[in-house]
């Protein structure tokens, strides 16, 4: 195995993460999905501007786009990042923890009729999953497509962390919950997120699948995450009573 073989930490992970020319984020843009939205009555005027966004990845990533870039991935990032990447490691983030607190209403897994949740990152005592590193080369097109994303409206905020693996530790760049959203819901009672989750679809899927995607590629890289085991079997609990 290479030292130029990205997947040379974790050759199990092969097969395993999405071709960036198979994601439907590949070159994502919310306006492409303008025509879908409003075919399904859903609401248009919730995502940031182009230039906004712009303003935010410059400020956010100030200093640090003439090296190598680590992106610390812990939802639908571990199978589907949309972009080529140098090396991925299994890593830890102290202090935060996965949660499902992110309203999805606005038709991506959810809608205003049936909303659906997904991952966030909250204060907590850790978060393992995936931290993959950019080329230099790569990082303005790959943040650019990043802050497309992630920063498509108010939910997350982006900010450096440092994250922990076997090979060291590395300054990672992290989605982290905005709590100022009102889309971050950390009060949610747990039969609401299960029901949520249980029930809620939209253009990107059910949110079921993104759930299960968490969980697969968790036990992909023998990461215990007792938390999101407990919520798949209270959805499948959920689903196996309501049809």
């Amino acid at each position: 195995m290479s030292f130029d073989d990205p997947y040379r930490h974790h050759p199990n992970l092969r097969g395993k993460i999405k071709d960036p020319e198979d994601s439907f984020f590949r070159d994502f843009r919310i306006e492409s999905l303008i025509p879908r939205l409003e075919e399904r009555g859903l609401p248009l005027d919730w995502w940031y501007s182009d230039e906004e966004r712009e303003t935010m990845r410059a400020r956010d990533l100030a200093g640090r786009m003439d090296s190598d870039l680590w992106v610390f991935g812990y939802g639908s990032l571990m199978w589907d990042p949309a972009f080529n990447f140098a090396e991925v490691r299994r890593a830890r983030l102290p202090e935060y923890a996965r949660s499902f607190i992110l309203l999805e209403n606005k038709g991506g897994r959810g809608t205003v009729e049936r909303p659906g949740l997904v991952a966030a990152l909250d204060k907590g005592a850790g978060c393992d999953g995936m931290m993959f590193r950019i080329a230099q080369p790569d990082v303005d097109a790959v943040t650019e497509n990043l802050w497309r994303r992630e920063i498509v409206a108010p939910g997350y905020v982006a900010c450096f962390s440092e994250a922990h693996s076997v090979n060291g530790a590395e300054t990672t760049l992290c989605f982290v919950a905005d709590h100022s959203s009102d889309s971050i819901v950390p009060d949610l009672p747990y039969d609401k997120t299960v029901e949520y989750i249980a029930t809620a679809e939209g253009e990107l899927g059910t949110n079921y699948e993104y759930l299960a995607g968490v969980v697969s590629q968790c036990r992909v890289l023998g990461i215990e995450d007792p938390e999101m085991e407990q919520l798949l079997v209270d959805v499948d609990a959920y689903r196996a009573r309501n049809g």
